[in-house]
């Protein structure tokens, strides 16, 4: 019997100058070493064919919904939308509007609407992180300009509020813990959701025609932009201002999912929107200075693989961040090109600038009685998460969106090398010992890595049985362990979580096998988590050698030993126990934690 590694290096000392191959692994592991942030410099990467473009574009896009909260995409319940308080101005009137885009969830704005006669074009425009949120006016960006210009244009403008400012106040705009990273609930997803059921909304007025719905931000509110325009096919064209950024990829919870941008960046975000007319507006005095020679080239090579180059535009502003004026002009003549097929200077008329009592829609109108807090609105998203959850009886489907929700990599390239490290392509490393042996295959994973899992009974009973054995050194485990960095706050963005590393390094480890019987993986403590949703996710015909239903699905628990984001979104231990099977080589127990024979 020949036994690799760990239990050969433990019997025999290296020479004095080697390196142990526990310390070279983890020093080389791609996930210890790069740990992306938002100011990480991106690069686009390159596609040879508009098939390879789209297929990414597909899976950024589920991406976006997953790391969202909104893979399945919540039932759009009725809106109940509330437009009150007009004012009659030169062009165009103004109407407070409420639409409760989440039962007992309530999102506050502003109507534009031409008193021109007809339907519309119309533009939906998130604002960002403003002192006064979609009522800012002050040299550096105007929101009511920007839209009563539009409106005076002929578009029908709605300026909806972020989370937690002006109106949308039942939740705060950052907020962020374990417990809601587990169940994708984030500022981001929030303001996304309510995005999408702005569009709904807008969609659906009479004033409206619904093939010409544009968007356009800036800053927080470009993030905003780019991401409806990647889900929602009903945006027709985009502007988004000073965002679309190699530099930065966005500074707030708002913009900073857990796994929104695993191995991504805005790049790839914005880019979703061609072959569609986008306008990218830089600025000098920010982290878009470089748009017109980088962000720009790279995303144009996208739209040249549908001989649309001519429909992505630029213009850089010299001024540090901002909507200001020659933003805004340069926007009007995009969007006035886009809607009706002419343009002209695009200059800006002056506008009354409203008092704030007449354009918050909750000055003098209170919520109804039914408007959820913060604590209610959690509760109602986790029980539609489960109730999904539940009401997925196709089980590809189920284990497709777990794969999903673990942003399990590819498992097209697995290797293992003479010192018994497993590689999946040329980043991830995983410690392992290996015996071959006849029969269905044990892989044994322990939380104190490979000596510990070595010191297992059932390991010495498989040995004696000579079944094959594969005993794993999982991510930051045992001697796998190693420095990584997890200081920034946006880190679980840009990095997937040691838990998560943990059950890819299991599924890599069961695809090196190649068995078309499946193999039995046995685990302890909290390692019972990392292969029962590793198991879950990658499905065949491996079972596990531990009952899964003496897991604990609670919040506090999972915090502790299987943290993964949005993992209770996707149903949590009640999806897993539905996707795994049991080895029929591990008998039940009282303890709950099997045996072997």
């Amino acid at each position: 019997m020949v036994v690799l590694i760990l239990a050969l290096l433990a019997q025999s000392p290296a020479p004095a100058a080697a390196t142990p191959p526990a310390v070279t692994a983890a020093a080389a592991d791609r996930r210890n070493v790069e740990v992306p942030d938002t100011d990480t410099h991106m690069v686009l990467a390159d596609f040879a064919t508009k098939d390879a473009w789209e297929a990414h574009r597909a899976r950024v896009r589920l991406q976006i919904l997953t790391a969202a909260g909104l893979d399945p995409m919540p039932e759009k319940t009725p809106l109940h939308p509330q437009r009150f308080g007009k004012l009659e101005r030169d062009g165009y009137t103004i109407e407070k509007v409420l639409l409760e885009t989440w039962p007992g969830f309530f999102l506050g704005g502003n109507l534009y609407v031409p008193t021109t006669p007809g339907k519309h074009p119309a533009v939906v425009s998130p604002h960002g992180h403003w002192n006064y949120g979609r009522l800012e006016h002050q040299p550096l960006a105007s929101i009511p300009l920007r839209a009563a210009n539009l409106a005076r244009r002929g578009h029908v403008v709605f300026i909806y509020d972020m989370v937690g400012y002006n109106d949308t106040i039942q939740v705060p705009h950052s907020f962020n813990g374990r417990r809601e990273t587990l169940w994708a609930f984030s500022p981001l997803g929030l303001q996304l959701w309510d995005s999408i059921r702005v569009v709904d909304y807008i969609a659906s007025l009479p004033e409206v025609d619904d093939t010409r719905i544009g968007a356009t931000g800036a800053s927080g509110g470009g993030t905003q932009t780019f991401l409806l325009a990647a889900v929602d096919d009903r945006i027709a064209y985009a502007a988004p201002v000073n965002m679309v950024s190699a530099y930065m990829q966005g500074g707030s919870y708002c913009e900073n999912a857990p796994g929104l941008r695993l191995g991504i960046s805005n790049l790839d975000i914005a880019a979703t929107l061609a072959p569609k007319p986008m306008l990218l507006i830089s600025a000098t005095g920010d982290w878009t200075k470089h748009v017109p020679q980088e962000e720009y080239p790279a995303i144009k090579r996208i739209y040249d693989l549908y001989g649309a180059g001519e429909k992505l535009t630029e213009h850089q502003v010299d001024a540090p961040h901002n909507y200001n004026q020659e933003t805004r002009e340069h926007v009007y003549r995009f969007l006035d090109q886009q809607a009706f097929g002419r343009t002209d200077d695009g200059k800006e008329k002056s506008a009354p600038i409203e008092k704030l009592g007449d354009m918050l829609a909750l000055m003098n109108h209170p919520l109804p009685a039914h408007a959820l807090n913060y604590d209610g609105l959690l509760a109602d998203w986790q029980r539609v998460a489960r109730a999904q959850a539940d009401a997925t009886e196709d089980l590809v489907v189920l284990r497709a969106r777990f794969a999903r929700v673990l942003a399990v990599p590819s498992l097209a390239h697995v290797s293992r090398d003479w010192m018994g490290v497993i590689s999946r392509g040329d980043g991830d490393r995983i410690l392992s010992a290996w015996t071959p042996g006849k029969g269905r295959p044990l892989v044994v994973v322990h939380p104190d890595g490979v000596p510990a899992g070595l010191a297992l009974p059932e390991v010495e009973a498989a040995r004696k049985a000579k079944r094959p054995l594969l005993v794993l050194g999982v991510f930051q485990t045992g001697s796998s362990v190693a420095p990584r960095k997890r200081t920034h706050n946006h880190w679980l963005t840009f990095n997937v979580s040691d838990d998560q590393a943990r059950v890819h390094d299991i599924a890599a480890s069961l695809a090196w096998l190649k068995v078309d019987g499946g193999a039995d993986v046995l685990a302890t403590g909290a390692a019972r988590y990392w292969a029962a949703v590793a198991v879950a996710a990658t499905g065949g015909s491996h079972a596990l050698a531990f009952d899964v239903n003496a897991l604990s699905g609670d919040d506090q628990v999972l915090e502790e030993q299987c943290f993964i984001p949005a993992l209770q979104r996707a149903g949590g231990l009640r999806t897993v126990q539905r996707l795994v099977a049991r080895s029929d080589s591990w008998p039940r127990s009282s303890s709950g934690q099997g045996s072997l024979r």
